[in-house]
């Protein structure tokens, strides 16, 4: 027969098994959960109350929206809004989004094969020229380019006022952080792939574009994203090196609506609205692929 001991100080139920104490959520947890909470609720508040504040200025009238109070409107015209900045402005906010699609596919697809490129050749080649490479990539992302000399340099090889011009300006300004992003990336790659495809008998382009180039894929989706969306609301860029009407982005856009001699904030609003709508539908599909891309060179080198 075997009898139950228990240590002193401890109650014995009448089966002679010592109760287990109440189970309560634990400090950490609590913790955690009050962090979350506080979290969800500043995402809002910085995220979601300015959306919701454009949104309602641009469903209002011209005297409502000119109060800029974050109230409902009194009449709801935002389809009557969205018709007059489709019709506004000599070449139409049509032709100024067909710009910003076009400058923002030809540039973010010069940084993904370039940076790929370089990021690659920097992390398996090293050399004594690497150093000197490293330092003027970080110089691209500290040092502020500068207009004037950027517009003689476009001037003598006649690209200024082009989109081919603009093209490239944006594509140089962004590679300097996508060839950080691939040489972190490419660090998390074994090099025994590199060396069974050229035992294989791959060359090094094939070697690039057939074994390396399809690994990089989180990565390649975090830089496309990320620069499509820099790219896309650039309006200083744009302002200097590609002016005239017929070269309008949709940022720039912004000046028809708002000026010395006029301010039509609805339509204004408006314009805002339908410029934020694509990234910001990005942001909301791939928002873990881009966090994903960002991270995942983070562990080697």
């Amino acid at each position: 027969m075997s009898t139950a001991t228990a240590r002193p100080g401890t109650a014995v139920t009448s089966s002679g098994r010592t109760p287990r104490p109440a189970r309560g959520r634990r400090p950490g947890t609590v913790r955690k959960w009050v962090i979350g909470t506080v979290a969800i609720v500043v995402s809002f508040v910085v995220f979601l109350v300015p959306f919701v504040f454009v949104l309602l200025q641009a469903a209002k009238s011209p005297a409502d929206a000119n109060q800029l109070g974050f109230t409902l409107p009194a009449k709801w015209q935002l389809w009557q809004n969205l018709q007059t900045v489709f019709q506004t402005g000599e070449t139409g906010i049509v032709r100024a989004f067909l710009n910003s699609a076009v400058l923002t596919v030809g540039s973010v697809a010069i940084m993904v094969v370039f940076s790929a490129m370089v990021g690659y050749v920097l992390q398996r080649r090293p050399g004594r020229w690497n150093g000197l490479i490293s330092f003027f990539v970080l110089a691209g992302l500290i040092v502020p380019p500068a207009i004037v000399p950027t517009i003689w340099v476009l001037q003598g090889l006649n690209l200024f006022k082009t989109m081919g011009g603009m093209i490239l300006i944006e594509a140089t300004f962004g590679l300097s952080f996508c060839i950080l992003l691939f040489r972190a990336f490419v660090a998390t790659i074994p090099k025994e792939l590199d060396e069974a495809a050229v035992l294989d008998g791959a060359g090094p382009i094939r070697l690039f574009f057939g074994v390396v180039l399809p690994l990089l894929k989180p990565v390649i989706i975090t830089v496309v994203l990320v620069q499509s969306v820099a790219v896309f609301n650039d309006f200083a860029n744009p302002l200097y090196f590609l002016p005239g009407s017929e070269n309008a982005t949709v940022q720039q856009t912004l000046y028809t609506f708002q000026s010395q001699s006029v301010s039509q904030l609805n339509l204004l609003f408006t314009d805002v609205l339908l410029i934020t709508i694509p990234p910001l539908i990005l942001y909301i599909f791939f928002n873990r692929q881009i966090v994903a891309g960002m991270t995942s060179g983070a562990v080697k080198g």
